[in-house]
């Protein structure tokens, strides 16, 4: 990967990250001057990265205001997590990667991390661990289209649970998340990736249904 193709990918990462943890709210103004000077670049890879997180759906442009932040309409929300939960199964049957000592490790450290988390919950550091962790889960099917219409639905929705979270258990929802990761870390410790989707999809499930209750 050259020199700019590192940027890039550092760039965009950086602005979806804030997009999803709500650095950058719903209808918030993004301008390309201020970006290009913050981030030492110049317009055109900036509005390469703009164009991608608005084919993502995180982004839109408006013609006389600017590229704003969108957000997730509620009639959108049942469909998004149905496919969601679809998803999260097939990528436990549908080319699933070998599950390496590596893989292994990497979990039960997220079961550590979860465990430290549950011990102290914050709501910024727990929508980083999920973040995280859902982006562990995509290394475990070798099937890239899947991988990325996940990703893409993910990154629609985690911004709504973060905002909902004054009206929510944190608590609560830190100690549902430690046991998907053991569920997790034991399904691929029994070599079942199969059941470490089914775990998924459970719990997407299970947190829609706390999301709208």
């Amino acid at each position: 990967m050259s020199d700019a193709d590192l940027r890039h990918a550092r760039l965009y990462e950086t602005l979806r990250t804030r997009i999803c943890l709500l650095d950058y709210p719903p209808g918030t103004k993004l301008g390309e001057e201020a970006l290009a000077a913050e981030f030492g670049v110049s317009r055109t890879p900036l509005r390469r990265v703009l164009a991608r997180l608005a084919d993502e759906g995180l982004l839109e442009t408006r013609h006389g205001v600017g590229t704003l932040v969108t957000d997730v309409e509620p009639s959108e929300l049942a469909h998004i997590y149905a496919l969601r939960m679809e998803l999260a199964e097939l990528s436990g049957r549908l080319s699933p990667r070998e599950i390496t000592p590596e893989v292994l490790d990497r979990a039960r450290a997220f079961v550590e991390e979860a465990r430290a988390l549950q011990a102290a919950p914050d709501p910024r550091a727990f929508a980083e661990l999920n973040l995280a962790f859902f982006t562990f889960g995509l290394t475990l099917t070798a099937n890239t289209p899947l991988a990325e219409i996940a990703e893409r639905l993910y990154l629609r929705t985690a911004r709504i649970w973060l905002a909902r979270i004054p009206s929510l258990d944190l608590a609560r929802e830190c100690e549902i998340f430690a046991a998907e990761v053991r569920e997790t870390l034991a399904a691929l410790e029994a070599g079942d990736a199969q059941a470490a989707g089914l775990v998924r999809r459970a719990h997407v499930s299970m947190s829609y249904g706390r999301l709208v209750g």
